[in-house]
């Protein structure tokens, strides 16, 4: 017996539904909208996002924010430097900045505030750099 006109329009349904499915993965209205860029890969001043304020952030010293994951510190006046607030050893959470480190707790490394090195291990590899801009007395995080 041959192939019913039902079967073959199940069939044709389900593979154009398949293709459907999987041509609309790559599809613009899918994906999230990529940052605007100025040219120079940053995104423009109206889309950076305020985190601080310069004179919050102690000369030789810094502070994290957990609730943005960075570590903002300002090695010597008037130079503000952020990277991740995420030990590189294990993924904890830095807990506190004091004498110059960052500090995790979690295996005791430390990672220098004025270039995100290691300080104390057991972590061999620096805290990932993170894009600021100060504006005025305000930080940004871009």
């Amino acid at each position: 017996m041959g192939t019913s006109r039902r079967d073959v329009l199940h069939h044709a349904a389900a593979g154009g539904l398949a293709w459907a499915v999987v041509g609309c993965s790559g599809c613009p209205a899918a994906a999230a909208p990529a940052p605007r860029e100025d040219g120079r890969g940053e995104r423009p001043a109206e889309a950076a996002t305020p985190i601080a304020k310069a004179s919050d952030i102690p000369v030789g010293g810094g502070k994290i924010f957990a609730n943005r994951g960075v570590l903002i510190s300002q090695p010597a006046a008037g130079v503000f430097k952020a990277f991740s607030a995420t030990c590189t050893h294990q993924g904890c959470a830095l807990s506190d900045v004091t004498g110059g480190t960052a500090n995790c707790p979690c295996h005791g490394s430390a990672f220098r505030v004025a270039d995100g090195s290691v300080a104390i291990g057991p972590a061999s590899t620096p805290l990932s750099p993170r894009r600021i801009r100060v504006s005025g007395d305000w930080i940004h995080l871009v």
